[in-house]
């Protein structure tokens, strides 16, 4: 089938302005911590004035409820915040569209290169953490979520960057879709706890010493949110990673005649599989709870990302032909 140049070049163009539309939301991200700090000191402040003037401490304690929309910082972070939040919808809205224009241009799968994949996997990334956004308080976290997917879009359009093209023949089949879809989906959750992982690993060594991270760390959600976050996320996409290795699998004994033949990307993906195996195990054993899941579960995205970008461009092996 040829390819609509036209539709592929619309498909580009969108995948550039859903990257800049998501720089504009993590600003925004970046400006609703800034003033909720700053609306915090001042409810400080005004405690410690009624407290000095003869109020009791409970008293000065007592959130102000009825007088939120009144503080300037306040409402300055939260029209901030609700700004981002609907421009990175808007992002990903452009960025949907922009991967189904190269599918159609393509007449495949859109994932047929890494260019298309990190692509999709980024897709998928902001999509997890628009649906956490809107069940849990995180909002706060939006620049950190963003920044990985910003830097990654940012190097998928510039040095991995692909023009449409029919596959090879070796990726002309049905277990195009199943296999890399699972590995895209999988990718994309695993994204957002492993950076919640991380954060996780900064608030626990600012609450254990204030002067450590002082500026980053009180911005954070208290330290047990953020491992039950990370948590729920990754349980979620282990079973989808599993899946994917699993369809890897009868994929290779139809193209190759062998189940398993130790690939280097084959073999990256099952370390990465076996360490998110064992931050679950960690985690639903209290005695392993907290930093030594949070440093477990950090490791195994780091080994996905790996997976990912080095033994993809610059290990050779029988995955080489996805670049």
């Amino acid at each position: 089938m040829p390819v609509n140049e036209t539709l592929a070049n619309y498909g580009d163009w969108l995948y550039g302005a859903a990257a800049l539309v998501y720089v504009f939301a993590m600003v925004l991200y970046t400006t609703e911590q800034a003033f909720t700090r700053k609306a915090k000191r001042s409810e400080q402040a005004e405690a410690k004035v009624l407290v000095g003037a003869g109020a009791p401490a409970e008293v000065a304690d007592t959130p102000k409820i009825g007088r939120l929309e009144e503080q300037p910082g306040r409402g300055r972070a939260d029209r901030a915040g609700r700004m981002a939040v609907a421009l990175t919808v808007l992002g990903a809205l452009l960025h949907l569209t922009s991967i189904v224009l190269r599918g159609v241009a393509t007449g495949r799968a859109p994932w047929g290169n890494m260019y298309e994949y990190g692509a999709a996997t980024m897709f998928v990334a902001v999509v997890t953490w628009l649906v956490l956004v809107r069940k849990f308080d995180v909002r706060r976290l939006g620049a950190f979520v963003l920044t990985p997917v910003v830097i990654l879009m940012f190097l998928g359009g510039t040095a991995l960057y692909t023009a449409a093209a029919p596959v090879q023949p070796a990726l002309q089949s049905y277990w195009l879709v199943i296999h890399v879809a699972a590995a895209i989906l999988s990718s994309g959750l695993f994204l957002v706890p492993g950076v919640v992982s991380v954060l996780y690993l900064v608030r626990v060594k600012h609450d254990a010493n204030p002067a450590k991270f002082a500026r980053l760390g009180p911005r954070l959600p208290v330290a047990d949110a953020l491992d039950r976050l990370a948590y729920r996320t990754t349980i979620f996409a282990f079973p989808i990673y599993t899946f994917g290795i699993i369809c890897g699998a009868i994929w290779a004994e139809a193209a190759w005649g062998r189940f398993w033949g130790w690939d280097p990307k084959e073999t990256v993906a099952f370390v990465a599989w076996v360490v998110y195996a064992g931050y679950l195990h960690s985690r639903a054993t209290a005695g392993w709870r907290g930093t030594r899941a949070a440093v477990i579960n950090s490791v195994a995205f780091g080994m996905v990302v790996f997976n990912l970008f080095f033994i993809n461009l610059v290990i050779a092996g029988l995955h080489s032909y996805a670049k």
